[in-house]
């Protein structure tokens, strides 16, 4: 770990502001603001959760604000495996994942914890636990990027 450049102040502003963009969309609109269920209304591939306006402006939201905090605070490098292979076999699983687990990480992390949900404190104990076990075997083996 990286300590010397580590931006905790930048950290918390994300996470505040992250938490207000779920309290509103919660208290106004009665929606979770989990992104996979907002992306699947948003490209038409369900029929169930806000209004298609909302989940749209949500998702195009997202890369616009990333432009806008690089702009403002400078761009935020990136590694990614060089294999295009590997990140479209990540992006599946994660995507089969979603669907298994009846939500993405945003949904279940962020506003299902704050929520008490208990399938949601499952899925998040569930995701975490391998997420932290594929990072120590993939440093036993050797393998980073």
């Amino acid at each position: 770990m990286d300590w010397t450049n580590a931006t905790p102040l930048a950290a918390l502003t994300g996470g505040i502001l992250i938490g207000l963009a779920c309290a509103i969309m919660l208290l106004g609109l009665g929606r979770i603001a989990g992104v996979s269920g907002l992306a699947a209304r948003a490209f038409a591939l369900s029929q169930t959760g806000p209004p298609w306006r909302i989940a749209a402006a949500f998702i195009v939201g997202l890369p616009v604000g990333a432009g806008i905090a690089n702009l403002i605070s400078g761009p935020v490098i990136a590694r990614f495996p060089s294999s295009p292979a590997v990140v479209l076999i990540g992006g599946l699983l994660v995507g089969f994942g979603t669907r298994m687990g009846s939500g993405c990480t945003s949904g279940h992390g962020v506003c299902g914890l704050s929520r008490l949900s208990p399938r949601s404190i499952v899925a998040t104990l569930s995701f975490m636990s391998f997420g932290f076990a594929t990072v120590a075997v993939m440093r036993v083996l050797g393998v980073s990027w």
